[in-house]
């Protein structure tokens, strides 16, 4: 009896591995097809960026160029000076990511760590910040700046950082409330203080979430066009993001090809600094906001 149940229950152990099989082989085509589907805009601008003019305007599409224009990188580089502004582009984004990572932490600091009366309210006033519209603030913070003689340069864009960012602040917080307490007491033990403790202790356990900040903060002053746009207003200041606009608007004719080689290049260090920090980005997602 024994013998014949052992037996019996060979095919149904076989029969339920084929069908795990079956599923994670259904989703693994589910997941790759919404997979291409979401980078169908990103192949077709490289697919363009390699085509002659008059194939841009040929369908489908997404056809592949009878022979690939690779020149059409260099004519869209050269045409302007799109490495002085990649540098224009690095010269604001490398100050404002550090302030960033800095700014937010130590203030993230004080709200997760420190004691105080209205510490909490204000905590939500600073999220409260969040729900205000940055249309509604454009107009007065502008006014600001111009009396203070800063339009057309970099410190309206770069300056604002160090003040902190409601979102960086409330996402540190809640990471940094998930490393224990005990760690603070040995250092105040070892004779550290708190900026000490925060530099030595909480920062270098945090990196996920480091990382998390430092990556939001490049895409989002990186691709950042109405900042700039608002404040700059000599060509030999322009960042990438409005000098892809004024190769457009220079060209006139819209030559879809040149304009998606140059933006191929303008994407490159975006898509790097995620795959080199992917590991550490997804980690910072998903611990940020498990103690609350």
């Amino acid at each position: 009896m024994t013998t014949v149940a052992a037996t019996s229950g060979v095919p149904t152990r076989r029969r339920a591995q084929s069908a795990r099989v079956l599923v994670r082989a259904i989703l693994l085509l589910l997941v790759a097809a919404g997979a291409l589907f979401i980078m169908l805009p990103l192949l077709w601008m490289i697919v363009t960026s390699l085509k002659e003019q008059h194939e841009t305007y040929l369908m489908p599409p997404w056809r592949l160029p009878a022979v690939p224009q690779w020149r059409n990188y260099l004519t869209a580089l050269t045409d302007l000076p799109f490495g002085r502004y990649y540098l224009n582009t690095l010269t604001i984004v490398v100050p404002v990511l550090l302030a960033d990572v800095l700014a937010n932490a130590l203030i993230a600091y004080g709200f997760a760590r420190l004691r105080g009366p209205g510490k909490d309210v204000l905590f939500l006033i600073v999220l409260s910040t969040m729900m205000l519209p940055g249309q509604v603030t454009m107009i007065p913070v502008y006014i600001l700046f111009s009396k203070l003689g800063w339009i057309n340069s970099y410190r309206p864009l770069i300056v604002p950082a160090l003040f902190g960012n409601a979102f960086f602040i409330f996402l540190l917080r809640q990471f940094f409330r998930t490393i224990s307490t005990e760690l603070d007491d040995s250092a105040r033990i070892d004779g550290c203080g708190y900026f000490s403790t925060l530099w030595r202790i909480i920062m270098p356990l945090s990196k996920p979430a480091l990382a998390t900040v430092a990556i939001f903060s490049f895409m989002a002053n990186y691709n950042d066009f109405f900042g700039p746009l608002i404040y700059l207003n000599s060509n030999e200041k322009f960042t990438a993001a409005l000098g892809l606009q004024f190769f457009q608007v220079r060209r006139g004719a819209s030559p879809w090809h040149l304009l998606m080689a140059a933006t191929v290049v303008n994407i490159v260090p975006c898509v790097l600094l995620y795959g080199f920090a992917q590991r550490l980005f997804i980690q910072g997602i998903v611990f940020t906001g498990v103690k609350g």
